[in-house]
């Protein structure tokens, strides 16, 4: 399968190499973030305001999003960064057009946003377990793009993973969730579910990927299987395009 196909490690790497990495790119993102929140002096000025900076998250169930989160904003003073999650709508934001609820945690100039799941929820889970009509999903492609479009013109850096990880990772790390009781909170009768309509899943992903891969919005697809590796290569991702666009505007 196309994007989810190719989603391997490029090489393997030790858990030591990958600490390193890890906390090299986390320095990295320490000072870019102080730079866009206008802490510090940096290519867009004296101390002035950097542009919004929004990562969202999307991925299978167990695939990482929450490790990889956490290490993502550990390093950066939490006055200074909004997570955000988004589980299925209430009864209430249903009333509302699907992008509405998202508008308030998206950041202004020299903020920085992190989203658990996002917006690509209408045309993946509702796609698939019917809670969006064909029409609905369908026409939220071009609502999507009109609205990453919309937030990058106006200068969002907007930075998309999905977080991949394969059939038989994902089952191992389902039954080591329910056989540890602290962890098995985690894990729901819905994931098993979910599991059963994998292939529907990944149909509905390659398509997202492939229509809403955007200059300005690109998908980055993160191999999961390696915990190690993909918390630092999140990171990683992130510096880089965080540094290209400042570069851009030195």
């Amino acid at each position: 399968m196309g994007h989810l196909g190719s989603a391997k490690p490029p090489h393997e790497i030790s858990k030591k190499k990958a600490a390193a990495r890890l906390a090299e790119a986390q320095e990295r993102l320490l000072r870019l973030r102080l730079i866009l929140g206008g802490q510090i002096k940096g290519q867009v000025g004296e101390k002035e305001l950097g542009p919004p900076l929004c990562v969202l998250f999307e991925g299978w169930d167990a695939s990482g999003k929450g490790g990889a989160i956490k290490r993502l904003v550990a390093p950066l003073d939490p006055r200074h960064v909004r997570v955000a999650q988004f589980a299925a709508p209430t009864y209430d934001e249903k009333r509302h057009h699907f992008l509405q609820r998202f508008w308030t945690v998206l950041p202004g100039f020299g903020g920085m946003a992190v989203l658990d799941r996002s917006w690509y929820g209408r045309v993946l889970v509702e796609r698939v377990e019917g809670f969006a009509t064909d029409e609905q999903w369908k026409r939220a492609y071009d609502e999507i793009n009109e609205f990453e479009r919309t937030l990058t013109a106006e200068g969002m850096i907007l930075i998309k993973f999905w977080m991949h990880v394969s059939d038989e990772e994902q089952l191992r790390r389902f039954e080591d969730r329910a056989n540890d009781p602290l962890r098995a909170w985690k894990l729901t009768d819905e994931d098993w579910r979910n599991r059963e309509k994998r292939q529907a899943y990944a149909e509905a992903i390659e398509e997202m990927v492939t229509r809403t891969d955007q200059p300005k919005a690109r998908w980055h697809v993160i191999p999961g299987d390696d915990k190690g590796y993909a918390r630092f290569a999140v990171v990683e991702e992130v510096c880089r395009v965080v540094e290209k666009r400042l570069a851009s505007l030195a």
